[in-house]
Protein backbone atom coordinates (compact mmCIF):
# COMPACT_ATOMS: atom_id res chain seq x y z
CA UNK A 1 0.00 0.00 0.00
CA UNK A 2 1.28 3.45 -0.96
CA UNK A 3 0.48 6.61 0.98
CA UNK A 4 -1.62 8.07 -1.83
CA UNK A 5 -3.82 4.99 -1.69
CA UNK A 6 -4.75 6.01 1.86
CA UNK A 7 -5.26 9.70 1.15
CA UNK A 8 -7.17 11.20 -1.73
CA UNK A 9 -5.96 14.02 -3.94
CA UNK A 10 -8.88 16.01 -2.62
CA UNK A 11 -7.43 15.72 0.89
CA UNK A 12 -3.99 16.80 -0.30
CA UNK A 13 -5.53 19.79 -2.10
CA UNK A 14 -7.36 20.61 1.16
CA UNK A 15 -4.05 20.71 2.99
CA UNK A 16 -2.54 22.91 0.29
CA UNK A 17 -5.32 25.48 0.53
CA UNK A 18 -4.15 29.09 1.04
CA UNK A 19 -6.85 29.42 3.69
CA UNK A 20 -4.51 27.64 6.14
CA UNK A 21 -1.08 29.10 5.35
CA UNK A 22 0.74 27.27 8.16
CA UNK A 23 -0.49 23.88 7.00
CA UNK A 24 0.28 24.86 3.39
CA UNK A 25 3.79 26.00 4.41
CA UNK A 26 4.63 22.55 5.79
CA UNK A 27 2.63 20.52 3.26
CA UNK A 28 4.49 22.05 0.32
CA UNK A 29 7.77 20.95 1.86
CA UNK A 30 6.77 17.62 3.38
CA UNK A 31 4.33 16.33 0.77
CA UNK A 32 5.74 17.91 -2.40
CA UNK A 33 9.43 18.24 -1.49
CA UNK A 34 9.52 21.97 -2.10
CA UNK A 35 12.57 23.78 -0.71
CA UNK A 36 12.44 26.58 1.86
CA UNK A 37 13.38 29.16 -0.77
CA UNK A 38 10.56 28.07 -3.08
CA UNK A 39 8.35 31.06 -3.85
CA UNK A 40 5.15 29.25 -2.82
CA UNK A 41 6.71 28.17 0.48
CA UNK A 42 7.88 31.69 1.21
CA UNK A 43 4.49 33.14 0.29
CA UNK A 44 2.74 30.67 2.60
CA UNK A 45 5.00 31.60 5.50
CA UNK A 46 4.44 35.31 4.85
CA UNK A 47 0.68 34.69 4.88
CA UNK A 48 1.02 32.75 8.14
CA UNK A 49 2.68 35.71 9.83
CA UNK A 50 -0.43 37.85 9.23
CA UNK A 51 -2.92 35.09 10.02
CA UNK A 52 -5.39 35.60 12.87
CA UNK A 53 -3.73 33.16 15.29
CA UNK A 54 -0.20 34.49 14.85
CA UNK A 55 -1.39 38.09 15.05
CA UNK A 56 -3.27 37.32 18.28
CA UNK A 57 -0.19 35.72 19.83
CA UNK A 58 2.18 38.50 18.77
CA UNK A 59 -0.21 41.22 19.92
CA UNK A 60 -0.13 39.76 23.44
CA UNK A 61 3.68 39.89 23.67
CA UNK A 62 4.96 42.34 26.30
CA UNK A 63 7.54 45.03 25.57
CA UNK A 64 10.22 43.07 27.48
CA UNK A 65 9.76 40.21 25.00
CA UNK A 66 7.78 37.82 27.18
CA UNK A 67 4.20 36.64 27.41
CA UNK A 68 2.37 36.19 30.69
CA UNK A 69 4.17 36.81 33.97
CA UNK A 70 7.67 38.29 33.96
CA UNK A 71 10.22 36.15 35.78
CA UNK A 72 8.80 32.86 34.54
CA UNK A 73 8.54 31.38 31.08
CA UNK A 74 5.78 28.98 32.12
CA UNK A 75 2.94 30.96 33.71
CA UNK A 76 0.12 31.28 33.03
CA UNK A 77 0.24 27.78 31.61
CA UNK A 78 -0.35 27.53 27.83
CA UNK A 79 -0.28 31.32 27.47
CA UNK A 80 3.26 31.99 28.66
CA UNK A 81 6.45 32.56 26.68
CA UNK A 82 7.66 29.00 26.16
CA UNK A 83 4.20 27.79 25.16
CA UNK A 84 3.73 30.55 22.58
CA UNK A 85 7.18 30.07 21.08
CA UNK A 86 6.45 26.36 20.73
CA UNK A 87 3.09 27.06 19.07
CA UNK A 88 4.68 29.55 16.68
CA UNK A 89 7.40 27.08 15.74
CA UNK A 90 4.86 24.28 15.20
CA UNK A 91 2.79 26.58 12.98
CA UNK A 92 5.90 27.46 10.94
CA UNK A 93 6.42 31.10 11.95
CA UNK A 94 9.54 32.88 10.74
CA UNK A 95 12.24 34.50 12.86
CA UNK A 96 11.51 38.17 13.45
CA UNK A 97 12.93 40.83 15.79
CA UNK A 98 10.06 40.19 18.21
CA UNK A 99 10.74 36.46 18.13
CA UNK A 100 14.41 37.16 18.81
CA UNK A 101 13.43 39.30 21.78
CA UNK A 102 11.36 36.44 23.15
CA UNK A 103 14.21 33.97 22.64
CA UNK A 104 16.59 36.24 24.56
CA UNK A 105 14.06 36.28 27.39
CA UNK A 106 13.97 32.47 27.33
CA UNK A 107 17.75 32.32 27.61
CA UNK A 108 17.50 34.21 30.93
CA UNK A 109 16.12 30.94 32.31
CA UNK A 110 19.09 28.82 31.23
CA UNK A 111 21.43 27.55 33.92
CA UNK A 112 25.22 27.33 33.57
CA UNK A 113 24.92 23.58 33.06
CA UNK A 114 22.86 24.21 29.91
CA UNK A 115 19.44 23.09 31.08
CA UNK A 116 16.41 25.30 31.70
CA UNK A 117 14.18 25.86 34.70
CA UNK A 118 10.87 27.68 34.53
CA UNK A 119 11.88 30.74 36.59
CA UNK A 120 14.62 33.33 36.19
CA UNK A 121 17.10 33.00 39.09
CA UNK A 122 16.86 35.79 41.65
CA UNK A 123 20.61 35.72 42.31
CA UNK A 124 23.72 34.87 40.32
CA UNK A 125 24.12 31.77 42.47
CA UNK A 126 20.81 30.56 41.11
CA UNK A 127 22.45 29.97 37.74
CA UNK A 128 24.60 27.29 39.36
CA UNK A 129 21.55 25.05 39.72
CA UNK A 130 22.18 21.41 38.97
CA UNK A 131 18.55 20.33 39.23
CA UNK A 132 18.13 17.62 36.64
CA UNK A 133 14.50 17.27 35.58
CA UNK A 134 11.93 18.52 33.12
CA UNK A 135 13.34 16.98 29.94
CA UNK A 136 10.04 17.83 28.22
CA UNK A 137 10.76 21.51 28.86
CA UNK A 138 14.32 21.24 27.55
CA UNK A 139 13.14 19.21 24.57
CA UNK A 140 10.47 21.70 23.56
CA UNK A 141 12.84 24.63 23.99
CA UNK A 142 15.46 22.92 21.84
CA UNK A 143 12.78 22.26 19.21
CA UNK A 144 11.85 25.90 18.78
CA UNK A 145 15.43 27.16 19.12
CA UNK A 146 16.34 24.99 16.13
CA UNK A 147 13.25 26.07 14.19
CA UNK A 148 14.08 29.75 14.67
CA UNK A 149 17.69 29.32 13.56
CA UNK A 150 19.57 29.09 16.85
CA UNK A 151 21.18 25.69 16.34
CA UNK A 152 24.71 27.08 16.11
CA UNK A 153 24.23 29.51 18.99
CA UNK A 154 26.66 28.50 21.81
CA UNK A 155 23.78 28.57 24.29
CA UNK A 156 21.85 26.05 22.21
CA UNK A 157 24.93 23.89 21.91
CA UNK A 158 25.24 23.99 25.69
CA UNK A 159 21.65 22.72 25.95
CA UNK A 160 22.45 19.89 23.54
CA UNK A 161 25.59 19.02 25.51
CA UNK A 162 23.49 18.86 28.67
CA UNK A 163 21.07 16.42 27.05
CA UNK A 164 23.99 14.17 26.11
CA UNK A 165 25.56 14.32 29.57
CA UNK A 166 22.31 13.86 31.47
CA UNK A 167 21.05 11.02 29.27
CA UNK A 168 20.82 7.71 31.15
CA UNK A 169 23.03 5.61 28.90
CA UNK A 170 22.40 2.47 30.95
CA UNK A 171 18.59 2.36 30.81
CA UNK A 172 17.84 5.18 28.37
CA UNK A 173 15.83 8.35 28.72
CA UNK A 174 16.17 11.37 30.96
CA UNK A 175 15.19 11.53 34.63
CA UNK A 176 12.24 13.67 35.66
CA UNK A 177 10.85 14.16 39.14
CA UNK A 178 7.32 13.91 37.72
CA UNK A 179 7.87 10.41 36.28
CA UNK A 180 6.78 7.92 37.25
CA UNK A 181 3.98 8.58 39.69
CA UNK A 182 4.04 4.85 40.48
CA UNK A 183 7.08 2.79 39.43
CA UNK A 184 5.02 -0.40 39.48
CA UNK A 185 2.68 0.90 36.79
CA UNK A 186 5.17 1.66 33.99
CA UNK A 187 7.88 -0.15 32.07
CA UNK A 188 10.27 2.70 31.13
CA UNK A 189 12.81 3.70 33.76
CA UNK A 190 12.76 7.38 32.82
CA UNK A 191 10.26 9.93 31.53
CA UNK A 192 8.61 8.43 28.46
CA UNK A 193 6.81 11.52 27.13
CA UNK A 194 9.74 13.80 27.93
CA UNK A 195 12.01 11.50 25.99
CA UNK A 196 9.77 11.91 22.96
CA UNK A 197 10.19 15.69 23.15
CA UNK A 198 13.99 15.50 23.26
CA UNK A 199 14.02 12.97 20.41
CA UNK A 200 11.69 15.24 18.43
CA UNK A 201 14.12 18.12 18.76
CA UNK A 202 17.13 15.97 17.84
CA UNK A 203 15.26 14.89 14.72
CA UNK A 204 15.31 18.53 13.59
CA UNK A 205 19.11 18.65 13.75
CA UNK A 206 20.49 17.94 10.26
CA UNK A 207 22.33 14.63 10.13
CA UNK A 208 25.63 16.32 9.33
CA UNK A 209 25.37 18.24 12.60
CA UNK A 210 24.57 15.24 14.79
CA UNK A 211 27.46 13.95 16.87
CA UNK A 212 28.19 10.29 17.48
CA UNK A 213 26.68 10.72 20.94
CA UNK A 214 23.45 12.11 19.47
CA UNK A 215 23.25 9.29 16.95
CA UNK A 216 23.77 6.76 19.74
CA UNK A 217 20.98 8.40 21.77
CA UNK A 218 18.65 8.42 18.76
CA UNK A 219 19.17 4.69 18.27
CA UNK A 220 18.66 3.88 21.96
CA UNK A 221 15.59 6.08 22.39
CA UNK A 222 13.97 4.80 19.20
CA UNK A 223 14.50 1.26 20.45
CA UNK A 224 12.82 2.10 23.77
CA UNK A 225 9.77 3.42 21.91
CA UNK A 226 9.65 0.30 19.77
CA UNK A 227 10.14 -2.04 22.73
CA UNK A 228 7.13 -0.42 24.37
CA UNK A 229 5.10 -0.76 21.15
CA UNK A 230 4.82 3.05 21.20
CA UNK A 231 1.61 3.24 23.26
CA UNK A 232 2.00 0.21 25.55
CA UNK A 233 4.38 1.49 28.18
CA UNK A 234 1.95 1.06 31.11
CA UNK A 235 2.10 -2.05 33.30
CA UNK A 236 -0.87 -4.04 34.62
CA UNK A 237 -0.72 -5.54 38.11
CA UNK A 238 0.05 -8.95 36.58
CA UNK A 239 3.04 -7.55 34.70
CA UNK A 240 1.40 -7.45 31.28
CA UNK A 241 1.41 -4.38 29.08
CA UNK A 242 -1.41 -1.88 29.11
CA UNK A 243 -2.35 0.65 26.42
CA UNK A 244 -2.00 4.35 27.10
CA UNK A 245 -5.55 5.05 25.97
CA UNK A 246 -5.07 8.81 25.72
CA UNK A 247 -2.32 8.33 23.15
CA UNK A 248 -4.87 6.99 20.68
CA UNK A 249 -6.62 10.38 20.63
CA UNK A 250 -4.65 12.66 18.36
CA UNK A 251 -4.02 16.28 19.30
CA UNK A 252 -2.25 19.45 18.17
CA UNK A 253 -0.38 21.16 19.69
CA UNK A 254 0.62 18.75 22.45
CA UNK A 255 3.06 20.73 24.63
CA UNK A 256 4.35 18.22 27.24
CA UNK A 257 1.86 15.51 26.21
CA UNK A 258 2.31 13.07 23.36
CA UNK A 259 0.36 10.57 21.28
CA UNK A 260 0.82 7.75 18.80
CA UNK A 261 0.83 10.09 15.82
CA UNK A 262 3.51 12.38 17.24
CA UNK A 263 5.76 9.43 18.08
CA UNK A 264 5.35 8.04 14.56
CA UNK A 265 6.09 11.51 13.21
CA UNK A 266 9.38 11.58 15.12
CA UNK A 267 10.37 8.03 14.24
CA UNK A 268 9.66 8.44 10.53
CA UNK A 269 11.49 11.78 10.44
CA UNK A 270 14.48 9.84 11.80
CA UNK A 271 13.97 7.26 9.00
CA UNK A 272 13.08 4.51 11.47
CA UNK A 273 11.07 1.71 9.87
CA UNK A 274 10.35 -1.31 12.01
CA UNK A 275 7.66 -4.02 12.17
CA UNK A 276 6.92 -2.92 15.75
CA UNK A 277 5.48 0.31 14.34
CA UNK A 278 2.86 -1.51 12.28
CA UNK A 279 0.08 -1.61 14.86
CA UNK A 280 0.44 2.13 15.39
CA UNK A 281 0.45 2.73 11.63
CA UNK A 282 -2.72 0.63 11.36
CA UNK A 283 -4.24 2.65 14.20
CA UNK A 284 -3.58 5.89 12.30
CA UNK A 285 -5.14 4.51 9.12
CA UNK A 286 -8.16 3.20 11.03
CA UNK A 287 -8.83 6.67 12.41
CA UNK A 288 -9.24 8.11 8.91
CA UNK A 289 -12.70 9.42 8.10
CA UNK A 290 -14.59 8.40 4.97
CA UNK A 291 -13.34 11.50 3.19
CA UNK A 292 -9.70 10.75 4.09
CA UNK A 293 -9.28 13.24 6.91
CA UNK A 294 -8.40 12.93 10.59
CA UNK A 295 -10.24 14.47 13.53
CA UNK A 296 -8.88 16.57 16.36
CA UNK A 297 -9.60 14.52 19.48
CA UNK A 298 -7.30 16.12 22.06
CA UNK A 299 -7.08 19.89 22.32
CA UNK A 300 -5.96 22.77 24.53
CA UNK A 301 -8.43 25.14 22.87
CA UNK A 302 -9.75 27.67 25.37
CA UNK A 303 -6.46 27.56 27.28
CA UNK A 304 -4.17 29.00 24.58
CA UNK A 305 -4.23 32.55 23.25
CA UNK A 306 -5.85 31.28 20.06
CA UNK A 307 -7.79 28.13 19.24
CA UNK A 308 -6.38 25.75 16.64
CA UNK A 309 -8.92 23.68 14.69
CA UNK A 310 -12.09 22.38 16.34
CA UNK A 311 -12.45 19.33 18.57
CA UNK A 312 -14.09 16.29 16.98
CA UNK A 313 -13.98 17.96 13.56
CA UNK A 314 -11.63 17.30 10.63
CA UNK A 315 -8.28 18.87 11.47
CA UNK A 316 -5.79 20.02 8.88
CA UNK A 317 -2.98 19.82 11.41
CA UNK A 318 -3.75 16.23 12.42
CA UNK A 319 -4.30 15.27 8.78
CA UNK A 320 -0.99 16.86 7.78
CA UNK A 321 0.85 14.91 10.46
CA UNK A 322 -0.85 11.67 9.39
CA UNK A 323 -0.08 12.36 5.72
CA UNK A 324 3.64 12.92 6.25
CA UNK A 325 3.92 9.88 8.53
CA UNK A 326 2.25 7.66 5.92
CA UNK A 327 4.30 9.16 3.10
CA UNK A 328 7.56 8.45 4.91
CA UNK A 329 6.52 4.99 6.06
CA UNK A 330 4.62 3.68 3.04
CA UNK A 331 6.36 5.64 0.31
Amino acid sequence: MRWKEVLTQRTIDWLMSPESPGVRFWALQQLEDRLTDDVDVKDAQDALMVSACVKTIMKAQKSEGHWGTYGTMYLPKYKATTHNLLILAELGAKRTPNIEKAIEYIFLHQRKSGHFLTDIPKTEKGYDSVVNDGCCIDGNILFYLIHFGYLEDPRTQKLIDFQVKYHSDDVGGWKCRAFPIDRNKVFPENCYMGGVKVLKSIARIPKKHRSKDLNRIVHQEAEILLENEIFRYLRNSDGSRKDKAGWKKFGFPLFYQSDVLEVLDVLTELSVKDRRMQESIDLVISNKTQDSRWLLKNTFNGKMLCDIDEKNKPSKWITLRAARVLRRHLG
